[in-house]
Order: structure tokens, then sequence, then C-alpha cells
């Protein structure tokens, strides 16, 4: 093996590790802009993850998300409101921090396969967010389930309801993001 291919081989992976870090990095600032609604604030954690996913793709997307879950697990504060720990994942809004990295695959493998089309991302996205609701609102549900009885239609109504149009639009701006830059991703 001659010096160059060495070269060659390594490039791709420094490049992979800077785009994966400083992803993860934009998905906490995501999460430290908050807008308090509940036990559930509005973010842009969605808007990074599609935005890095779409750009990125599905390995270096979803590497992304479970570098910014395992950051705070271990106790650096990139949860929303600046929180950290395993409490968080285990609290009410666990499911949603959980959900992310399904949301990240989702429009990652979508993103690769269809080559980057814009149509198809945000479908993507829309079905991403779409899961990440699933897992955040059925975590949601069994959490306050230990705390008082409560109806679907309740958490559906806390969990859900109030954060479609937000997310139509994070959706929207990652989408016009993703058009533009993507020509500048290696």
């Amino acid at each position: 093996m001659d010096e160059k291919t060495v070269k060659v081989s390594k490039k791709p992976r420094i490049i992979d590790m800077i785009y994966v870090g400083l992803s993860a990095a934009l998905i906490a600032l995501g999460a430290w802009i908050a807008i308090p609604v509940g036990d559930i604030p509005i973010t842009l954690q969605t808007l990074m993850i599609c935005l890095v996913s779409g750009l990125f793709g599905m390995k270096r997307g979803t590497l992304s998300v479970l570098i910014y879950i395992i950051l705070g697990a271990v106790g650096v504060p990139v949860f929303s409101n600046f929180k950290a720990g395993l409490g968080v994942l285990a609290g009410p809004t666990g499911g949603y921090i959980v959900g992310f990295v399904f949301t990240a695959l989702i429009v990652g493998l979508v993103s690769d396969k269809m080559k980057g089309r814009l149509w198809a991302v945000a479908i993507a996205m829309v079905v991403g967010i779409a899961v990440c609701y699933m897992f955040g609102t059925a975590w949601f549900y069994v959490y306050m389930q230990s705390k008082k009885a409560v109806t679907l239609s309740y958490i559906l109504g806390l969990c859900v309801v109030p954060y479609i149009v937000p997310d139509v639009v994070k959706t929207a701006i990652a989408c016009v993001l993703v058009s533009r830059l993507k020509k500048f991703v290696k």
C-alpha cells in the first residue's frame, strides 16, 4: 500500500468526524433554543436532526444523534433547558429523545437512497417526525400513567396537537436549508 492510498482513505474519515461532531453540536444548540409549553418545550432539535440527516445521510446523521444522546446521558447539558443525565431520558420527554434516532434513520436513509431528491426528503422528514411523536407520546403516556390516570386523547392534546404547526414550519425550513446546502456537502 503506498502513502498516497493511505492519505486518501483517511481523508473521508476525518471529514465524517467533523460533520458528525458539528452535527451533534447543532442538535444541542437546537435543544437550547426552547419555548416552554407545559412539560414538553418547543425546540429546534427536530429541525436540526432533519437538516443534518438530510444533508449528511443515514450513517452520519444517526451517529450525530447517538453522540448527542450519549453526551446528554453522561452529564453534558445538551438536552433542552440545559438538562443532562439519565433522569432526562427516563423523564417525560425521554421517548422523544429516543425517537430522534429513528427520525435520523428515516430521513438519512431516504436522503441516501433517493440521492437527496427534495420531495422524498421532505416526506421522510414528515414521517420521521411522526415516528418521533409516536415514541415520545407513548413514553409520555406511560410516564403519566405512573403518576395519575390519563386518557389517550388528553395525551395527544398535550404531546402532539400543539407541536404540529411548529414542526411543519421546522420541516419547511429544514427542506429549504437541505436544498441550498446539499451541493456543498462531500
